[in-house]
């Protein structure tokens, strides 16, 4: 897969509703004398920032500097969260009110929650033009705004905050709450998830049904996208200027969804200040989703486990039977990102150690590798009609399992001209006894100033041969 994009040049602003997750943990062996409830022996408190706090701190983690907006007390809870924030990296630009800090307390056992009690009084009147004109002087530098709305009241003048954003050409990624959608309108993406929608455009009980309320709003509300979290059911991105894309549940194991929705936001986030299109950004906040839904409470994700996230996907989501406009789409935006884009082409019918070597040497040429394949008819075609002996999703999924392997994609064409135009890569390799003429699309890719390159098999491995063997 592609590597993870480098977001220590981003910077971003998280604008929102700060707060203070404050955990409590202990063993509980005994029921309450009192009533049925459990006695929990207290012997471990951790503080965490909640809300848009922890949106700052899961940017932070990814390695984009990020700077948190918004409105607390001046108390010890507003100290707690401070230090927590500041640990991470976050830039502290949260104005102090007479409101106290907003707290929720969770008290778990054996790493389970058993009772969250909130402390908290509503911000709203405290979300007046002084805390705007306070909030703006921390917009000019930043490449990108999250406005983290958790319906406790800093958001009051969101408006305002789109306005101001849309009139610098700033873009701004909105956690929505509650039913009324029409003051984000403007915004660039807005996250809700799937209980939000529906509370809104009402109950979708198809994928069809969700992308066709999904677009209806984005179009209403003048929205570039909004991208839906579905829980087990992934994510679905909805756009201006392409199909909506599904994208499967990437999580192994489902341990607590806390904070979640915080971690899919900063990861979409931090990739599109990166320079990623919004796909590719949402096709990595969906893998971020899957790690952090695997800890416990309000958590962050490292580059390094969302790497590792990605990397364990041996489908690769993108490779996992794409329409040819999504993925077109994808490797557009790696080239706009700077990345060098390699194909090659084969039938793929047998992997040996020959094609091991070549796909590495082609991989090394440069950033990412997209494999062209024959179908099953095109290779009956070239190599007769007792081929191929495996199907063309058995070869695309073996393929697209090998770590040099980015991209798999099937073309039905004698040869893969046409796949080679649209993809127009930087290097056209093939392996074989081949001149730089014999090999289809080499004038196109050499008239755009790319490279043709032929590389060896390695001698004795041939899939013919193979099969000759398995004759004997």
């Amino acid at each position: 897969m592609s590597s993870l994009p480098d977001m220590t040049q981003a910077n971003v602003t998280v604008i929102g509703d700060v707060m203070l997750d404050r955990f409590w943990s202990g063993a509980s062996r005994r029921v309450s004398p009192e009533a049925p409830v459990p006695v929990v022996n207290v012997t471990g408190l951790e503080d965490r920032a909640g809300g848009a706090g922890n949106v700052a701190v899961n940017l932070a983690e990814l390695g984009v500097a990020v700077s948190l907006v918004g409105l607390c007390g001046d108390d010890e809870h507003a100290r707690a969260l401070r230090a927590c924030v500041e640990s991470a990296g976050v830039r502290w630009n949260v104005m102090p009110c007479a409101a106290d800090t907003i707290v929720k307390l969770r008290v778990l056992s054996r790493n389970q929650q058993l009772l969250r009690v909130d402390f908290e009084e509503p911000l709203n009147h405290h979300a007046n033009d002084l805390f705007l004109r306070y909030a703006q002087q921390h917009l000019a530098d930043a490449d990108l705004v999250i406005l983290s709305d958790y319906a406790k009241g800093t958001l009051q003048l969101v408006q305002s905050f789109i306005a101001h954003c849309r009139e610098r050409g700033t873009p701004t990624l909105i956690d929505p709450k509650g039913s009324d959608f029409e003051r984000y309108r403007g915004a660039t993406v807005i996250t809700p998830n799937l209980s939000e929608l529906e509370a809104v455009v009402g109950t979708c009980d198809s994928d069809a049904e969700l992308v066709q309320k999904a677009e209806a709003l984005r179009v209403s509300l003048d929205v570039e996208a909004i991208l839906v979290t579905r829980s087990e059911s992934g994510m679905t991105l909805v756009r201006s200027d392409a199909p909506a894309q599904h994208f499967s549940a990437s999580a192994q194991e489902v341990y607590d969804v806390t904070g979640a929705g915080d971690t899919v936001i900063a990861a979409m986030a931090g990739c599109m200040s990166a320079g990623l299109s919004m796909q590719e950004a949402a096709r990595y906040a969906n893998h971020a989703a899957g790690v952090v839904v695997a800890k416990l409470g309000t958590a962050s994700v490292t580059p390094a486990e969302l790497q590792h996230a990605v990397a364990a996907d041996t489908s690769g989501q993108s490779l996992e039977n794409p329409s040819a406009t999504d993925t077109l789409s994808e490797l557009e935006s790696l080239r706009a990102a700077g990345k060098r884009i390699v194909i090659t082409n084969g039938c793929f019918d047998l992997i040996h150690p020959g094609h091991i070597h070549y796909l590495q040497q082609a991989s090394a040429l440069g950033d990412v590798l997209v494999v062209a394949v024959n179908d099953d008819d095109s290779v009956k075609r070239l190599k007769g009609p007792t081929r191929p002996l495996n199907g063309i999703e058995d070869r695309m999924a073996v393929l697209s399992a090998l770590q040099a392997v980015d991209y798999v994609l099937p073309f039905s064409e004698d040869t893969p001209a046409d796949l080679i135009e649209k993809i127009a890569p930087d290097v056209l390799v093939k392996g074989g006894d081949y001149t730089v003429e014999q090999i289809a699309g080499h004038e196109f890719v050499l008239n755009r100033g790319g490279d043709v390159i032929v590389l060896d098999f390695v001698p004795g491995h041939s899939t013919t041969g193979l099969i000759e063997r398995l004759g004997e």
